[in-house]
Formats: structure tokens, sequence, C-alpha cells
């Protein structure tokens, strides 16, 4: 079998078909990449993504710190997190609140410096609610 050509249309085909939620933001924030898991995890479709703040997914009270943070690592070069997945809470669409599990990374090359953030994510809003009912029985 040959060896597939690693262009721009197949990294778009890997990012579409990968398991998990990818989002892209750039250095403003604004959201430039969406693909079809991050639509079945928010609720958004590109369509109405793309091109938005990513207040589009945070919830109002987290957005400050929020971005204090996305701002710092954008400036600094270095995310507080450096890839490991955390918990925290996210808006759906449809269903307003859920739990996503999420890992960043900052993105850019060696000509303009940081571009913005790559975030995964995938919903752990089931595992989240019964481990919390499981800590505290009422």
């Amino acid at each position: 079998m040959p060896t597939p050509t690693l262009d721009f249309d197949f990294y778009r085909r890997m990012v579409e078909q990968a398991p998990e939620a990818m989002i892209f933001a750039d250095r403003e924030g604004i959201i430039r990449l969406w693909n079809a898991k991050a639509e079945a995890v928010f609720g958004y479709g590109a369509n109405e993504a793309v091109g938005r703040n990513l207040d589009l997914i945070i919830p109002e009270n987290l957005r400050e710190a929020h971005w204090r943070g996305y701002n710092r690592a954008i400036a600094e070069g270095k995310t507080k997190y450096g890839g490991k997945a955390m918990a925290t809470r996210a808006v759906h669409k449809a269903s307003g609140r859920i739990y996503v599990e999420m890992s960043f990374s900052l993105a850019g090359d060696a000509h303009q410096g940081v571009m913005g953030a790559l975030a995964t994510a995938r919903d752990i809003t089931e595992r989240y609610l019964a481990e919390r009912a499981r800590r505290n029985p009422q």
C-alpha cells in the first residue's frame, strides 16, 4: 500500500476524523478550527463556532480566570498545564452546563511565534456526576 501524500487535505481529514473534539483559537481567542467531534461535544456546528470567541463554550463565571491564563500563555509561549488533561465545566448549546476533560497546547512556528492554542476535549459529564454522587451521597 502506498504511503499517503501528506498534504493539507490529508491533515484536514485527520482533524475531522479525530476521536476527540479539536479546537484551535488564534491569539485573540477566536475559534479558527472546530471539528465534527467538537460539534458532538458542545452542540455547535462549525458554521456557528468558527469566527466566534471562545466565550461560546466557557461558562460566564470562569471567563475572567480563563482569559487571564490564556493571555499569559500566549505572551509567555507556554501553558500552565503543559498538555495535561484537566476536568472543567463548559457550555453545551442545548443542555447548558457540561463537564469536559481538556488538554491544551500552544501552536506556532519559528517565524511567527505563538499563533494560538489548540485544545482537545471529551465530554465527561456522566462520569463526573457519578463520581461526585459517590463522594457526596445525599
